[in-house]
């Protein structure tokens, strides 16, 4: 791709880059409540609740105490034991606090893997719908994305036939997150043993899985792949405090990986950013040390939202609905309103046309599927408000009955 020519000064690395469908809907979302607007910002992946009460007090704890110098750059090591602790008692996953590297959000450490891993050329299977941000990673280090998607009526889980079919000798990464984003789909025991039996039949190929969202599971169970056989030493998992524990701002990841991509993260995240937030830091120790019944909490209550929207969503004539086992999201099939007119006149081509008819005309802010690599559908957060969640499905429902 070209330098804009407008812009002659950026690099065609930027010019290439597509701005986060997430962060742009928030954004528009946000200049018409600025305008005096009554938006329902339902586009951004962040739990409304407020950090537990005792993960605050740890970081007020940390801050009196004086942790306000460089960590290390792959975390304090108490926070590395803690994590590695966390992977073998809640996944099986046998990674030694030297194999664990801190960042700054779980979204830092998948680029931090990618930017190891991945040279030009290199081809990364995706799994989709995915979240947004994968396939721009991937493009930025050069990489080739190969999407395999799974359809609303497979659950959006892609099938172990499916994904071998995408494998080439370039294949480098296989790459999803699970529990997913935008879908809240996730696989069963038996669908993570068949993908791994398949990953046997190709003993050069990585997995990266991103597990940030393990703990908002409604119904089954997680399954992590490194812990199935043959798996451990060529899985990398991600995680993060920002969904479990409701600590977006707080901006803490990590990452287990074989020893020597660890190492490498390390290396390269010495030269970016160093280590993460020391007082985030001393607050995940804290989180990930102690009773989950707050995160418990939180996912009991945003299952009675699921229920409810789903319920909504299922009085709308035409839209194919699937109920998410996880995370915070709905993805229903809106592709059956293409092609319709809005009061204007206005075509409905696609579900980007439909997320922004439905934010300038009925101030809900929504993601379109484009970004996720499924353009038949539109996504829903449902964390927000239980009150302005009912309004949101009204006018969703109103802005559909409008379409002729």
């Amino acid at each position: 791709m070209s330098v804009s020519v407008a812009h002659p000064f950026l690099s065609d690395r930027i010019t290439a880059l597509e701005e986060s469908q997430t962060i742009a809907m928030a954004k528009r979302g946000r200049e018409l409540a600025a305008q005096g607007h009554d938006v329902i910002n339902l586009s951004f992946g962040e739990p409304d609740f407020e950090t537990p009460v005792h993960i605050r007090e740890a970081a007020k704890k940390a801050i009196d105490e004086g942790w306000s110098h460089y960590p290390p750059v792959p975390g304090y090591p108490e926070l590395r034991k803690a994590v590695s602790d966390k992977f073998k008692n809640e996944n099986r996953l046998t990674y030694t606090p030297e194999q664990i590297v801190v960042s700054t959000g779980a979204k830092q450490s998948i680029a931090n893997v990618l930017m190891c891993m991945v040279n030009p050329g290199d081809e990364v299977v995706i799994l989709g719908p995915y979240w947004v941000s994968y396939l721009e990673l991937v493009k930025l280090c050069e990489g080739v994305p190969v999407l395999v998607s799974g359809s609303v009526e497979e659950g959006f889980k892609p099938s172990a036939q499916a994904i071998e079919q995408a494998i080439t000798p370039k294949t480098k990464l296989i790459m999803y997150s699970a529990p997913s984003n935008p879908a809240g789909a996730v696989f069963t025991e038996a669908e993570m043993a068949a993908l791994a039996a398949m990953l046997q039949n190709y003993p050069t190929i990585y997995v990266l899985a991103d597990e940030i969202y393990e703990h908002i599971l409604f119904e089954g169970k997680h399954q992590s792949i490194g812990s199935f056989p043959g798996m451990l030493a060529r899985t990398i998992t991600v995680n993060g405090l920002s969904k479990a524990f409701a600590m977006t701002g707080y901006r803490l990841g990590y990452m287990g990986a074989p020893l020597e991509i660890a190492k490498a993260c390390d290396k390269m995240q010495g030269q970016i950013t160093s280590g993460a937030n020391s007082i985030a830091q001393r607050a995940a120790i804290t989180a990930l040390t102690t009773s989950l019944a707050p995160t418990e909490e939180m996912s009991r209550r945003f299952k009675m939202r699921r229920d409810a929207c789903v319920a909504a969503l299922r009085q709308i004539p035409d839209l194919k609905v699937y109920e998410p086992n996880a995370a915070f999201y709905l993805f229903p099939d809106v592709s059956a309103y293409f092609g319709k007119k809005t009061p204007s006149g206005q075509v409905i081509e696609n579900s980007m046309d439909l997320a922004m008819y439905i934010l300038m005309s009925y101030y809900v802010s929504l993601v379109p599927g484009e970004a996720f690599g499924d353009a038949n559908c539109i996504r829903f957060s449902f964390a927000a408000d239980d009150a302005a969640l009912v309004t949101a499905m009204e006018r969703f429902a109103q802005a559909l009955a409008s379409l002729a």
